[in-house]
């Protein structure tokens, strides 16, 4: 699968190549992993197949990385189920889309809402994420593209879930939470303005 019809013949680079590891999660076999405006839109139709809505291309090279980067697409009903990393910090670069990173305590209190848009709208464009730090993200534009980088190896057992959030198999369960989640990150940003 490519995602562009440019062609070197052309003076043009050769697509991104994406090889599928599962319906979600592409690599590139590319030694030199570029992207651009078709590779972004290949990786949002792939989203907009998908029963999460959502899609990455991991520019590392496979899961044994020591160091994992990763375009990442979602659309705006795709749910983030409230997590924490285990042992590695996470950083997060927007490329498009607007955000609010919603930061909680252990037992899902709001801590923190992160405003977030790309670089040049006023609001923060960037973060690193310490470990073990309750994180979600809700949404607030049709698509949202950023930037991850975390340390590997991929272990799913370095990553924790609450018991207070659902966990994204029942979808009114979902929608409610979100809806909830929603009204509380604007009363926390709102009290924060009048502070």
């Amino acid at each position: 699968m490519v995602s562009s019809s440019s062609n070197e013949a052309a003076g043009r680079r050769r697509p991104t190549s994406l090889r599928a590891q599962n319906p979600e999660v592409y690599y590139s076999d590319d030694a030199i992993v570029t992207a651009d405006d078709a590779t972004i839109a290949e990786l949002k139709r792939i989203a907009a197949d998908n029963p999460r809505l959502r899609s990455r291309l991991c520019t590392h090279p496979d899961p044994s990385s020591g160091l994992h980067e990763m375009l990442i697409v979602h659309h705006r009903e795709a749910y983030v189920r409230p997590h924490k990393h285990l042992g590695k910090p996470e950083s997060f670069h927007l490329i498009e889309g607007t955000a609010q990173v919603v930061i909680f305590e252990d037992d899902g209190r709001i801590r923190d809402v992160l405003e977030m848009a790309p670089y040049g709208r006023g609001a923060l464009c960037y973060y690193r994420m310490p470990e073990k730090v309750f994180h979600s993200i809700l949404i607030t534009s049709e698509w949202l593209v950023f930037h991850e980088t975390t340390a590997g190896p991929f272990d799913p057992s370095r990553t924790a879930f609450p018991d207070w959030a659902p966990d994204g198999s029942d979808a009114v369960a979902v929608q409610d939470y979100v809806k909830s989640l929603g009204t509380l990150a604007a009363e926390y940003l709102n009290k924060r303005a009048k502070a």
